[in-house]
């Protein structure tokens, strides 16, 4: 698991690139949410394009992500949702907390909107 920062605005931007199965890729996602919570960044968007696989641990530390930002009045939406991930986020009813976009830019625009 890679994680690439990006920060448009007052937005950061997590690109991920592997899979997100437990372990130390998820802690290592959950560690960077919390330092970005700790240096005043609550606005989130974590860019799903090339990520090949998401389990139980990958939901639960975006889960724990968005909790954790929600709490310090941010939010974390999702970007380039793959067809397999946005599958599993209908199967396990998600899809109705995450907000997603097609677009990490969408996605940034949407916290502009409000």
């Amino acid at each position: 698991m890679k994680i690439k920062e990006e920060m448009k605005s007052d937005v950061a931007i997590l690109i991920l690139r592997g899979e997100l199965r437990g372990g130390p890729e998820t802690t290592a996602v959950h560690d960077h949410i919390k330092g970005l919570i700790a240096d005043g960044v609550t606005k989130v968007v974590v860019d799903l394009a090339k990520v090949k696989w998401l389990n139980s641990s990958g939901f639960g530390v975006l889960l724990g992500g968005l909790t954790s930002l929600r709490n310090a009045g941010g939010d974390l939406k999702l970007a380039g949702v793959t067809e397999r991930v946005e599958s599993l986020l209908m199967m396990t009813k998600l899809i109705s907390i995450f907000e997603t976009f097609e677009t990490k830019d969408r996605a940034v625009a949407s916290f502009v909107k409000g």
